[in-house]
């Protein structure tokens, strides 16, 4: 079995907003709980790195929160993408897409190619 990686920096605002975007409000912890699930388990989301990251998101107006009873009744704080989070979320895709695509060509890449 691999070792779960950290996820990378700057990624996890991206996979933050996708999240909610997918599954509506949830609290810190099922954020991170999801993107771990969806990552098929080789991500691990830290807490220490998690809950900054919310806080600049809802500093930006991308994500809001409310506090609200748990699915195990402990009061726990649930955030929700706004207007602005979904505006960010299409934006924050084009640019990894763009760069995912920028990557791809340095791997398909020939020496002649250069020439």
């Amino acid at each position: 079995m691999r070792p779960k990686r950290d996820v990378q920096q700057g990624t996890l605002a991206l996979m933050i907003l996708k999240t909610l975007d997918l599954l509506g409000p949830l609290h810190g912890y099922g954020i991170a709980r999801r993107i771990e699930k969806i990552s098929g388990d080789l991500l691990s989301v830290n807490q220490g790195t998690l809950y900054p990251v919310l806080l600049r998101l809802e500093q930006e107006g991308a994500i809001a929160s409310e506090w609200a009873a748990s699915e195990n009744n402990r009061r726990a704080r649930f955030y929700r993408l706004t207007r602005a989070g979904h505006k960010l979320l299409a934006a924050e895709k084009r640019d990894w897409e763009q760069t995912a695509a920028i990557i791809a060509r340095f791997f398909e890449v020939k020496e002649e190619d250069l020439a």
